[in-house]
């Protein structure tokens, strides 16, 4: 028995249907902004709410209901958290051998600076990890790193978060632009391009943002040229990438290009004042009293050789190749072998999509993929496989560690399964489709909500690569019904989205366990929302502009 999707189902009322529907997200706000309830209780009553407005409302089948929830929890543990895990677990593995102090040596070498060195591992060394593996990889790794070099929690996740943004529209290998292509039916190159003509402004923008976080203008003085040449070295790589290369790559390019020319560019150039916390409060030292102290630390302790230094980061270095390598199509066609494809019962196509959302009635599948060779998380499990023969651990606490990532990870791994079924509910019920189509009904204003379309579908599914699936098709109907170029719209719902990572409560339950931050999801939740706020409106502004100002600006536009 199949389904149909109803979109106003409240008296036929679209605006009256949106609000129902954005019942659960604005508990989940209210639950983690005010009353700063724990994540995993945040994200079960939510999930449970958005249940009962499916049933009741929208009158979904209370089988494909529960279906369609234990679909998203499933998915939230495989291969969400199987990431998470293995990401962390890599990182103890360093700490443990002893390695991670060797990193944290080469890295106070570059600069002693904890303002560049947030540029550097947050912005740029996770936007490689972005392009490379995407998923949570970057900001549960970078987090953890920033925590290691004496960061508060706190900051080094919110850190993280925050630049994790003008990376993400191309993380994966350019997977949520490649899907944002297939659901529109617009040349994933042409998106590519739409994008490479906003993000790099965000990307100039996101490391002098950071800088501003910690330190407010007097950062920013002492810091920007710095700063200025990581945000800028990133944004005409990426550009140049994403326009003339490949939409694939910009991410790893402009990652590379900017780490290579910033810390160059540290070599020769230093700020005055160095800034740094120590025992969790932010403190300012003369550039000359900071040298002073950083020789008699080095004098106390033996220095590295460059052959330590390359063994310290080999296990992230392994972890590039080893992802690369799972990347490679006939590496991906190989690993089809081990992997089953379940269809989900009770829902796979089972629930029909109706137009305007579909061009025409849709089934919508739901087949979860269970691949336990070519997921991500396997092969970071290989890294810290080949790692803890690099580091000669032995094997007891090799599996000693990972029973302890498990044991600390617990919670949050409830909260991804439970923010994951609250997700898949809200997309296979409708709701996130009413949502989708009340901002698409604000005609010639919509460029400015198609971002917010973007940020509200990343915040639902915590993935721009999901997002542009859920909304991709919907940007370029109501683009083709307006009169605006729909290249400039599915790239903006890609782009958007890129804002609503940092929020999205899936990447606030990985920051939360990859620094300690088990219970305290509202804390990072608060300190996010408004820099996720703000740099939406950014891109709002630019997207209107965009549309109406500058459409020179879009790729074949008029």
């Amino acid at each position: 028995m199949t389904w149909e999707q109803v979109y106003a189902p409240v008296g036929g009322r679209l605006w009256l249907s949106a609000l129902v529907a954005l019942i659960p997200i604005a508990f989940f706000f209210y639950a983690l902004a005010v009353r700063r309830m724990k994540g995993h209780k945040a994200g079960l009553i939510t999930v449970a709410l958005a249940i009962l407005i499916a049933v009741l409302v929208y009158r979904m089948p209370l089988p494909m209901a529960v279906a369609a929830t234990g679909y998203g929890i499933a998915y939230g543990l495989w291969p969400i958290a199987w990431i998470i895990v293995t990401a962390v677990f890599l990182y103890k593995i360093t700490v443990k051998s002893g390695q991670f102090a060797v990193i944290r040596q080469s890295v106070v070498a570059l600069t002693e600076d904890q303002r560049l060195q947030a540029v550097l591992v947050a912005f740029c060394f996770g936007a490689f990890l972005e392009g490379a593996a995407g998923f949570g990889t970057p900001v549960a790794i970078s987090a953890a790193l920033l925590v290691g070099l004496g960061f508060n929690p706190l900051y080094a996740a919110g850190l993280c978060l925050i630049a994790n943004t003008a990376p993400v529209a191309w993380g994966g290998v350019g997977i949520p632009i490649t899907v944002a292509g297939s659901v529109s039916g617009i040349d994933p190159m042409l998106l590519s391009q739409m994008a490479g003509r906003q993000l790099p402004l965000l990307a100039i923008l996101v490391p002098f943002w950071l800088v501003a976080i910690m330190d407010g203008w007097r950062g920013i003085r002492e810091t920007w040229p710095a700063v200025l040449v990581a945000g800028l070295s990133f944004a005409v790589a990426q550009f140049v990438t994403a326009n003339f290369i490949s939409h694939e790559l910009p991410d790893i390019t402009s990652a590379l290009f900017s780490l290579l020319v910033t810390g160059g560019f540290l070599k020769v150039w230093k700020p005055r004042f160095v800034f740094r916390f120590e025992h969790g409060r932010p403190i300012h030292l003369p550039a000359r009293e900071s040298a002073v102290r950083e020789v008699a630390a080095a004098q106390s302790g033996a220095s590295s050789t460059a052959g330590q230094v390359i063994k310290a980061w080999s296990p992230f270095l392994l972890l590039t190749v080893v992802i690369w390598i799972w990347s490679l199509k006939p590496v991906k066609k190989a690993f089809q072998v081990f992997t089953v494809d379940i269809p989900v019962p009770f829902l796979h196509n089972l629930v029909q999509k109706v137009p305007p959302v579909v061009d025409k009635v849709t089934p919508y599948a739901a087949v979860f993929k269970l691949d336990l060779v070519g997921a991500t998380g396997t092969a970071i499990l290989l890294t810290a496989l080949l790692t803890r023969f690099l580091v000669r651990l032995p094997w007891r606490d090799w599996f000693r560690l990972f029973a302890e990532t498990v044991r600390e990870l617990r919670w949050p791994i409830v909260t991804i399964g439970s923010v994951l079924g609250f997700a898949y509910i809200a997309n296979y019920s409708g709701q996130s489709a009413t949502l989708g189509l009340a901002l698409a009904s604000t005609g010639s204003l919509f460029p400015f909500f198609s971002p917010v379309l973007g940020w509200l579908g990343v915040f639902l599914t915590g993935s721009d690569t999901s997002s542009n699936a859920l909304f991709g098709n919907l940007q370029r109907v109501t683009g083709e019904g307006i009169g605006t170029d729909p290249t400039l719209l599915v790239a903006a719902n890609s782009t958007g989205g890129v804002t609503g990572k940092m929020i999205s409560p899936q990447s606030i339950a990985v920051a939360s366990a990859a620094v300690g931050l088990v219970g305290k999801e509202s804390d990072l939740f608060r300190f996010t929302l408004r820099h996720s706020l703000a740099l939406l409106l950014v891109l709002c502004v630019l997207t209107v502009l965009q549309a109406y100002a500058f459409p020179w600006m879009i790729p074949n536009g008029r």
